[in-house]
């Protein structure tokens, strides 16, 4: 009688002990599986920022094609700037670990400079390195552009 008393509240202390424990179990995953995203705004000049000379301010680069390369150039991710130079990148924490996107991977603007100010390169293309900002209260992690560089292409 007493053994089967045991059982009982054995049981019972299981069922109430569970769902805490899966709450906190999908509260670790959560902060690791979090969506990454990648955000940025292109302006048209040769390191893709804002640069001010004599008063006058770097328009935005709209309609630029930005890639995501890791390794050796593979493109993991594409987008285009809309019309205020922004672009945005979301990817999937399972397919792409943040420490290998921090160290191997970069941002690529394909569009040739050209396209936004014909006296700039029409050879070319733009490349930063991602940087991270931090995570958003809802677990998103945001990385953002380091400083862009124009890359000579080699024939």
């Amino acid at each position: 009688m007493a053994s089967s008393k045991f059982f009982l509240i054995f049981i019972l202390a299981a069922l109430i002990a569970t769902p805490v424990a899966v709450a906190q179990l999908g509260g670790l995953l959560s902060g690791l599986l979090s969506p990454i995203s990648i955000d940025g705004v292109l302006f048209c000049s040769l390191n893709g920022k804002i640069d001010v000379l004599n008063g006058a301010t770097t328009p935005i680069f709209p309609n630029a094609s930005v890639q995501l390369r890791c390794g050796a150039g593979n493109v993991v991710s594409s987008t285009t700037t809309n019309g205020s130079g922004a672009f945005s990148l979301v990817l999937n924490p399972v397919q792409n670990i943040l420490s290998s996107l921090l160290s191997n991977c970069n941002i690529v603007v394909t569009t040739p400079l050209s396209t936004c100010n014909a006296s700039l390169p029409s050879v070319g293309v733009l490349q930063a390195p991602l940087q991270i900002v931090g995570r958003t209260t809802g677990g998103l992690v945001n990385l953002v552009t380091g400083v862009f560089q124009l890359i000579p292409l080699l024939n």
